[in-house]
């Protein structure tokens, strides 16, 4: 399995940086797109590391925010065979709110019926290696930067957020924002053994430029100790700060920045 970041908020490398999540995997019966950012960098990034999107077979959104699946139209321009996964509740309307400020962070609904998209509701089984999964349970260490998150005019209940099991030599979870919470994701992943976690963990908000309270992630740190045998490997929403203070106390976790893979 080869899981290589094509778009991220941060970059060491040549390839360009974007608030927002694309990885690129490989496995021995996929190619695999998990999340495809917000705009043309994953095409960019793609290119520049000789990457052809259209051999891409399966494509996964992790929920129906822009800067995970805004790039839908024009790969589906490019990609005439790749089935797209997503919740179905992915294309109802998605906003953030910030005081007065009202912001649409929702992905193209008139894309709801194309037909490479498979429209999922729940748990769903793609094959033997593949399976998506939801966690309605949120109340274990929740991030307050999910606050400002809204569908349907009510706080969002990111039921239209799934997460996916990779089965191989190893076992791993994927994740887009984690918005259910790293914690109650990986609870109810316990029963897969994941070996590999890839994912954001959404502890920062983009719009207040705020981190969440240090108990909190005390709190998480705490948790996710418990994971000896897991690779953690965070990204995207969860932020420097969180990730340094997280990084600290658990040894086993590392950042994946945009260019970077990771082999497992």
């Amino acid at each position: 399995m080869k899981i290589t970041a094509l778009v991220e908020n941060q970059t060491k490398c040549e390839l360009k940086a974007k608030h927002g999540l694309s990885l690129y995997i490989e496995t021995q019966n996929h190619k695999i797109l998990f999340d495809l950012g917000p705009d043309n960098t994953i095409f960019d990034n793609a290119k520049t590391r000789g990457i052809d999107l259209s051999k891409v077979d399966t494509v996964i959104i992790s929920h129906g925010h822009m800067d995970h699946g805004g790039a839908l139209s024009r790969f589906l321009q490019i990609n005439t065979t790749a089935k797209i996964y997503v919740q179905k509740k992915a294309f109802e309307p998605h906003y953030s709110k910030f005081i007065f400020l009202k912001v649409s962070i929702g992905i193209d609904d008139r894309l709801e019926n194309h037909p490479q998209v498979v429209l999922v509701e729940g748990d769903y089984q793609i094959d033997d290696e593949l399976s998506l999964f939801t966690v309605s349970h949120t109340d274990k260490c929740y991030s307050k930067a999910n606050d400002a998150l809204f569908a349907k005019g009510q706080k969002d209940d990111f039921l239209h957020e799934h997460n996916l099991i990779i089965k191989e030599n190893q076992t791993a979870l994927i994740m887009g924002c984690g918005h259910a919470g790293i914690v109650n994701i990986m609870e109810k992943a316990k029963s897969y053994h994941p070996q590999l976690c890839v994912g954001g963990y959404h502890l920062f908000n983009p719009l207040t430029k705020k981190t969440v309270s240090i108990a909190l992630l005390n709190d998480i740190a705490q948790e996710l100790k418990k994971y000896i045998q897991t690779q953690f490997y965070t990204c995207h929403c969860t932020g420097t700060e969180a990730f340094q203070f997280l990084s600290q106390q658990i040894s086993n976790l590392f950042y994946l920045s945009c260019g970077e893979t990771i082999e497992a």
